[in-house]
């Protein structure tokens, strides 16, 4: 896909798949609401003490996927490896809260102004316990299959 592609795929998912590694080096994979900030990181936020927080302070490297499509020749989607940051500031936990639950709300048809999203007093009581997880991407992939050429004239494929 193309980085616009890429990047309309990324501002129109609601979620995607985090990868990060724990202490045996296997990968420990959670679903995860998140937005691009300005510098076009991949940011969400975590209680401090989950076990994906605790895997990216002892290995910052991580991958997050996002896929879309149920036949062969609608699949697509978008793998980005890199590091992974904690933040650990209520303010910058307030500003990725606006961040996703701005663009949640952009999703579902409800546009908001950059900015305008209100933050409830249960999300600030939260805050306090949460970090930003912020992921530097340093290597993309992506993947459309509507563009091999052939799969949308095979068909759908058939069971037994």
């Amino acid at each position: 896909m193309t980085p616009g592609e890429t990047n309309a795929m990324l501002e129109g998912t609601p979620n995607l798949s985090l990868a990060t590694l724990d202490r045996d080096g296997y990968p420990h994979l959670v679903a995860m609401s998140f937005a691009l900030d300005a510098d076009g990181n991949i940011v969400m936020t975590s209680f401090g003490k989950a076990q994906k927080v605790v895997n990216l302070q002892r290995n910052p490297r991580v991958a997050v996927m996002v896929e879309h499509g149920l036949a062969y020749d609608k699949i697509k989607g978008v793998m980005i490896r890199g590091r992974g940051e904690i933040v650990q500031d209520t303010n910058a936990v307030l500003d990725t809260m606006r961040l996703v639950v701005g663009k949640m709300a952009r999703i579902g048809g409800r546009p908001v102004e950059p900015g305008s999203v209100t933050i409830t007093d249960a999300y600030r009581r939260q805050a306090e316990k949460r970090v930003v997880i912020r992921i530097h991407p340093e290597k993309w992939a992506s993947w459309d299959h509507s563009k091999l050429s052939g799969a949308a004239a095979a068909g759908p494929m058939k069971t037994s």
